[in-house]
């Protein structure tokens, strides 16, 4: 990665997430899970992140930031970096039979990455992951109960695309500023949006109607205001398409 690239690329990298509850209704029906990697070391991640922020304040969007690791190296550590994000895109790269693992990058849907910080790319992956069989299909739903978030998933009817998946819930920051001191970012303050803080796999879906109970305390962190679950074909390995997926404010 240099500051003249118009991206960052690396030869290896993997794993995500999904979320938790709450009291109230988490948004129905989301057209697309928008996963963004990206580093405070990656000069051209600032315009991503910006716009994974826009992304964010579409109700119909669960816009996830990742942080990864490999930049930590080029003088300043990502304070927000997990080794499983970078672990997460090298598996989608697995997937898709390609090398193409970058800064910044955006994975829609499990299924189609682009650049991160065109905007129009972003859209235009949203539109064509939306039509293909049982993507974004499966209604899922999350609430809480005393200290403890019941997540559920309904049962499959769009045929074999949707018929089984493992299901994550994953605590999320809605707004991380961080002052860069060293590195290609050094002297600004970026913020980082809907940052996934804690990840864990709730269980796996065969297509039924099924439903799972997560101790609050499992996924409790601190800065952690918002909880997102979804429903991925595949495995941690070999992510597939999503298939569901809901967000929800914690605070």
């Amino acid at each position: 990665m240099m500051t003249h690239n118009p991206l960052s690329r690396w030869s290896g990298a993997l794993g995500v997430c999904a979320i938790v509850a709450i009291v109230r209704p988490a948004h129905a029906d989301p057209r697309a899970v928008v996963e963004l990697f990206t580093s405070q070391g990656c000069s051209s991640c600032p315009a991503a992140d910006k716009i994974l922020g826009e992304l964010a304040k579409d109700p119909n969007v669960i816009a996830l930031s990742l942080p990864i690791d490999y930049w930590d190296y080029l003088g300043w550590k990502d304070t927000l970096a997990d080794s499983r994000f970078t672990a997460r895109q090298k598996a989608y790269s697995h997937s898709r039979g390609d090398r193409d693992v970058y800064t910044p990058q955006v994975v829609v849907n499990g299924s189609t990455h682009v650049i991160g910080s065109d905007r129009g790319k972003i859209e235009g992956a949203i539109d064509t992951t939306r039509k293909a069989e049982g993507v974004m299909s499966v209604p899922v739903s999350m609430t809480l109960s005393g200290k403890q978030i019941n997540v559920s998933v309904a049962a499959s009817s769009k045929g074999p695309a949707a018929k089984h998946g493992e299901v994550w819930i994953c605590s999320v920051s809605k707004s991380i500023p961080i002052k860069i001191g060293r590195g290609e970012n050094r002297g600004k303050e970026i913020t980082y949006y809907n940052v996934v803080r804690t990840l864990l796999k709730v269980g796996d879906w065969n297509g039924s109607a099924n439903s799972w109970t997560v101790p609050l305390e499992n996924i409790s962190r601190e800065g952690v205001d918002a909880a997102v679950v979804y429903v991925q074909d595949g495995s941690r390995e070999n992510p597939g398409p999503m298939l569901g997926a809901a967000y929800t404010t914690l605070h």
